[in-house]
């Protein structure tokens, strides 16, 4: 897929106020400081369409942009929030768990994830709840850049491991870079194969 436009549509806490068509829906979410706008800039070809921050928890709106007048990119508060209040992290909290049980145009969820990391209790808790709730997701490992090869099996072997636990298998997952743009072309084409799916 090659993506031609990417534009803001909207901003909101309310699930009933996103857009009312039927275009597909994506929607990244992560733990805060995991580079999720990066990423998005990255996949989007726009160096400003996500804002970016050094504060972590910068995103704090369920956020609407239209692809290629396709399908839309969500882009959701981070879990795990930074710096903000306690009563913050419950509004977040409250309109995230809404857009994922509410929202039917979802088909798939991206958790970000940093590859730098061992498996953490907050990922993984994050990940059966969307499983218990039987909501699509696929996995992404963000920050590749940051180890050696040796060191992305390690930690990515650590997580099949971790989820052998109480999954199946380990959902789809992709290695993903924003300052190398590694793992653009798979995420991309991932999605547009679930859009053909979806049309036939």
């Amino acid at each position: 897929m090659r993506i031609t436009s990417a534009t803001f549509v909207v901003s909101n806490q309310e699930v009933s106020k996103c857009p009312k068509n039927q275009l597909p829906e994506y929607a990244f979410i992560g733990r805060s400081n995991v580079g999720k706008s990066s990423l998005i800039n990255m996949i989007t070809n726009q160096k400003k369409l996500a804002k970016t921050s050094g504060r972590p928890g910068k995103t704090q709106l369920i956020n609407h942009f239209i692809i290629n007048n396709q399908w839309y990119l969500v882009d959701l508060p981070g879990y795990g929030y930074a710096r903000v209040s306690r009563s913050t992290k419950n509004t977040f909290q409250k309109f995230i768990t809404a857009y994922f049980k509410q929202r039917k145009q979802l088909v798939c969820a991206f958790v970000l994830i940093d590859i730098r990391h061992e498996p953490l209790p907050i990922d993984l808790n994050f990940m059966q709840w969307l499983g218990e709730n039987n909501i699509a997701f696929n996995i992404v490992f963000t920050k590749s850049d940051k180890l050696k090869p040796k060191g992305i099996e390690r930690n990515i072997e650590a997580y099949k491991q971790v989820m052998a636990q109480t999954w199946e298998e380990m959902p789809p997952h992709f290695v993903t870079s924003s300052s190398n743009y590694v793992g653009k072309e798979d995420l991309l084409n991932c999605i547009d194969q679930i859009n053909s799916s979806l049309q036939n």
